[in-house]
């Protein structure tokens, strides 16, 4: 219960810093763009504002250079004074050339704003712009000041001013505007950003139901997920790890019925004969008989524990090599003779062939053997008396070629391409534990070799097995 709520506070953190991301870029996105909206509304009404001062002051300058410019500036403004405001509704002042007012249409002074840049402009001879604010208005103005030339020589300076609260207003009102829009789109910016969310980590907790349900025992339990992106692609990958769960579980169940039953046997047989040979009204002919069976299901059991050590091994990783300088046709012909007596028993034709000289080769003796006895083994148990069984060596390209071909009762399509699995049985009644087979696949993979079957029902079996003649410095 307590992993359960650690898991579930785990989902609502990540759907949380989901749902802040995307917040912060959408809150970022909005600022942005609003700044820039502020920037420019205000850049193009300023723009505005001062290009129409500027034409009003353009016409004033050029009235008077054109038509006043013999008089003096202090002479024409005692005499003209009219002509320089009558273009416009601005304040206009008029400075001289060294800066100093010498009239205000509105007759205010205001000496902060005789201080300003674009009277040193205008005196240069540039057209300049200023906005601030002035003692006079409660809001800001804007000051655009033009010289006055007079054959080519800047005699002073025309400045119109005007107020910018109309202007202003109209910026607030369509900033206001703009804000309320990015308010809403924030507030709908976070519902997609949760139902967005949502959408993410719904399936993510489904997942994580089905998973805890299968920690629980339930591996019949699927996804039902079948969205088309990464989140579906893990759903189907996760419903493929239940399949082969499920797979291998009801394999271990059958593996440890099968090993149970494989042991319980022999030592049946054990028991009942030790039962029999304690009577002391046995016979020396039945003990005879009962020393036997109790040796054969003896070593029976030795080779079923064998091949669960083996087997444990392969599963923790633990099957190492211990390579050592090996005549390969004397081993072959070791094979041959330990195996030989069982096939006379048995009323099998066993053949060994070796097409050429083998030489020496380093691979590990004990497990080698081990793999080929595991599969003559095999060929034995399922080829009926008066069978055939051929195990035929040669030497290619510094390879070694193993192949054991049987006239067995083979093995059918469905089962051929799953006999190396792990606790796999074939349906034939006489599969045991279904690991000989992944344990020999094992220790030719680890030879650095390749472990071939192919087979046909009511023919026979041939195994294929290659491995390099790697060298001792390798």
């Amino acid at each position: 219960m307590e992993n359960t709520k650690i898991k579930n506070i785990k989902i609502k953190s990540i759907r949380t810093k989901l749902i802040k991301d995307f917040f912060i870029v959408i809150f970022s996105t909005i600022v942005i763009l609003d700044v820039f909206l502020m920037v420019f509304v205000r850049k193009y009404y300023y723009d505005n504002t001062e290009q129409l001062l500027k034409s009003q002051i353009e016409v004033s300058a050029n009235f008077y250079s054109k038509h006043f410019s013999a008089s003096t500036l202090i002479d024409n403004i005692y005499d003209n004074v009219d002509s320089f405001w009558s273009q416009s509704n601005a304040q206009v002042e008029i400075l001289d050339k060294n800066g100093d007012l010498i009239m205000d249409s509105i007759g205010v002074r205001d000496d902060n704003i005789l201080k300003t840049d674009d009277i040193g402009k205008a005196l240069q001879g540039q057209s300049a712009r200023w906005v601030g604010n002035v003692s006079y208005y409660e809001n800001k103005v804007m000051i655009v000041s033009q010289p006055l030339v007079s054959d080519g020589e800047v005699l002073g300076v025309i400045r119109f001013i005007t107020s910018l609260k109309d202007i202003d207003g109209t910026i607030n009102t369509i900033l206001i505007f703009f804000f309320s829009i990015s308010i809403v789109v924030l507030g709908i910016g976070i519902l997609l950003s949760i139902v967005i969310a949502n959408s993410i980590i719904n399936p993510i907790k489904s997942l994580t139901k089905v998973a805890e349900k299968m920690a629980g025992g339930n591996l019949k339990i699927r996804s039902n997920i079948q969205d088309n992106n990464e989140v579906g692609k893990l759903a189907e990958t996760f419903n493929l790890m239940a399949d082969e769960l499920e797979k291998r579980e009801q394999l271990k169940n059958e593996f440890i019925s099968s090993v149970s039953h494989e042991l319980r046997t022999p030592l049946t047989a054990i028991k009942g004969w030790a039962i029999t040979l304690n009577d002391e009204t046995t016979d020396n002919e039945t003990l005879k008989i009962g020393f036997e069976i109790i040796e054969n299901e003896t070593d029976r059991l030795s080779v079923m524990v064998e091949e669960l050590l083996g087997f444990s091994k392969l599963l923790n990783g633990e099957i190492t090599l211990r390579r050592t300088k090996l005549d390969l046709d004397l081993f072959v012909n070791h094979v041959e003779t330990y195996m030989g007596p069982r096939a006379n028993r048995e009323g099998l034709l066993f053949e060994v062939k070796i097409l050429n000289s083998l030489g020496n080769v380093y691979i590990d003796r004990d497990r080698f053997k081990q793999v080929l006895i595991n599969i003559l083994d095999n060929s034995f148990k399922f080829t009926e008396t008066l069978g055939k069984i051929n195990l035929t060596v040669s030497k290619e390209h510094n390879k070694i070629i193993f192949i054991i071909n049987d006239t067995g009762c083979g093995i059918s399509e469905e089962d051929l391409p799953k006999v190396k699995e792990k606790f796999f049985k074939g349906k034939n009644s006489k599969s045991q534990n279904g690991i000989g087979l992944s344990i020999c696949d094992e220790i030719i993979r680890l030879h650095k070799g390749t472990f071939n079957i192919k087979s046909k029902i009511d023919v026979g079996t041939v195994v294929e097995i290659i491995i390099p003649t790697t060298s001792e410095v390798e």
